[in-house]
């Protein structure tokens, strides 16, 4: 798309190159596609905000008044034996809230081109899929007058039973160990109790062997004819250092893991992707402004920050506007101790002493009407 039409049509570039794709694709005669880019236009320029428009209000109703109408429901990801993810109200909140830790942490996991298959995806989901001593042991028994374990592993490789072995002399070291084959015997000392037995036990079958910790329930799904890997749990970073995974697309929807380990661009992006993705699933259309415009509230610090008193409302700078929406005593104690001024350059300090708000007409003190004869 040339520069000259970018200056005849006053319209963004990517704009008039999507309209140039339509024209090739569609085989638009000259004719039609300056109509169409004129057509275009007017909704462009319908679509340009007002100097002076309340557009952080017009955002809020935008979002709240259709989420008032979302369910409070959750579903499992691929039937009853899937991931289940927390969707509606509950997720919306989550996100707003800036939760540290979202109830149900869902990594999606992308693949390189040489590993887009099945049976490569199911190998690089057994690779990164937590396994612990449990997953091993076909057996497991409690001596009470010898006062020890005796667990039996599967058949498994030569290998592999070595190497479990070796895991739990690390993990065990202040204890007698003995193998013989696939049997491991853990002896303790003699004035142990049931109970340390018991607790020596849970140990023995939590020690992790393979895999990543806290990656569970993995599931290797086809989405657009693409393999990808779902996968609840976190360590997020330690996914992106296996070869197999592309980097450039994988995310979870643990906002602050993304944040540490892609920074806080990556992390605005997620929080865009998942509050459009909870709205389109209870079949809510929202305008990606508004939807960008709260994000970017809660992200341009370099940090996240939920909306909320301890956030992105308790950051306004005039003291009536954070008295007014919560724990107001507290802020008019605090403002009147530090000798805070209250400006009035916001919306609300203004409606709450009655005086004319500074947005539309009321943002300028002079107005000329430049011209005229």
């Amino acid at each position: 798309m040339s520069k000259k039409l970018q200056t005849e049509y006053e319209l963004p570039k990517k704009i008039l190159e999507d309209i140039d794709y339509v024209a090739k694709v569609k085989n638009l005669s000259p004719a039609k596609k300056k109509r169409l880019i004129e057509e275009v236009k007017k909704e462009y320029e319908k679509s340009i905000f007002e100097p002076g428009e309340a557009l952080g209000i017009i955002a809020a109703q935008s979002i709240s008044e259709p989420a008032t109408q979302m369910t409070m429901r959750t579903y499992h990801f691929v039937g009853t034996a899937g991931i289940q993810v927390t969707l509606g109200l509950p997720r919306l909140i989550e996100i707003f809230d800036a939760k540290k830790e979202p109830s149900r942490v869902v990594m999606t996991l992308y693949l390189k081109k040489e590993f887009n298959t099945k049976e490569k995806s199911e190998k690089v989901a057994q690779k990164i899929t937590e396994k612990k001593l449990r997953n091993y042991i076909e057996t497991i028994s409690l001596d009470l007058i010898n006062k020890k374990i005796k667990l039996k592993l599967k058949k498994l490789k030569e290998s592999e039973i070595k190497n479990i072995i070796e895991i739990v002399k690390k993990k065990l070291k202040n204890y007698k160990i003995k193998t013989l084959k696939n049997t491991i015997s853990i002896s303790l000392k003699s004035d142990s109790s049931i109970k340390d037995l018991q607790k020596l036990k849970k140990k023995l079958l939590d020690i992790h062997i393979a895999g990543i910790p806290t990656v569970k329930n993995v599931i290797v799904i086809n989405q657009n004819n693409e393999w990808l890997i779902k996968a609840s749990g976190f360590n997020f970073k330690e996914i992106l250092k296996f070869d197999e995974i592309d980097k450039t697309r994988s995310y979870t929807n643990n906002i602050y893991e993304v944040m540490s380990v892609l920074g806080i661009e990556a992390a605005r992006n997620v929080i865009i992707r998942e509050i459009k993705d909870t709205l389109e699933q209870q079949g809510l259309d929202i305008d990606d402004r508004y939807i960008k415009l709260v994000t970017d509230m809660m992200t341009f610090t370099g940090e996240i920050k939920p909306i909320g008193r301890y956030g992105v409302a308790g950051m306004k700078s005039s003291v009536l506007v954070r008295a007014g929406f919560e724990e107001t005593v507290k802020h008019l104690v605090k403002a009147s101790v530090t000798n805070e001024v209250d400006d009035f350059s916001s919306l609300f300090d203004n409606v709450m002493v009655n005086q004319q708000i500074p947005a539309g007409t009321g943002m300028f003190e002079l107005i000329a009407r430049m011209n005229e004869k």
